[in-house]
């Protein structure tokens, strides 16, 4: 079986990540998405990742997608907000794009790990 066919795309596989802080991979903030009522508090990118993979697991996108997270834009005192759709996703091969909508910046990235990599860079910033 070609890796095309088993990889699907999903218009509901859109995350938002609100960071209050960032220090050396350590991350104040949560994390939102359809399949959550409110929002999830995250410590690190790593938790970020794995929260993310079990809720695409979850996933049918054969069936209507869900519908898009609004962001709690009032937040006063986050430092970033992001938002990442992911796109197509194989195991931990992930591609989609993340969008830092502070900046109105769109990076595309190819696997968890670059997501992971883009993050730590920017927020480093």
């Amino acid at each position: 079986m070609m890796l095309r066919e088993k990889m699907i795309p999903c218009l509901s596989r859109e995350a938002v990540v609100t960071v209050i802080s960032y220090h050396q991979g350590v991350m104040d903030g949560y994390l939102q998405h359809p399949r959550l009522r409110g929002k999830e508090r995250i410590w690190s990118l790593s938790q970020m990742v794995l929260l993310l993979n079990s809720l695409l697991d979850l996933e049918d996108c054969l069936n209507s997608p869900l519908p898009l997270v609004h962001p709690d834009c009032q937040e006063p005192e986050r430092i970033a907000l992001f938002h990442i759709q992911i796109l197509f996703r194989e195991h931990y091969t992930w591609q989609g794009r993340l969008i830092w909508k502070d900046r109105n910046q769109e990076i595309v990235f190819h696997s968890a790990i670059e997501l992971i990599q883009m993050l730590d860079e920017l927020l480093a910033e």
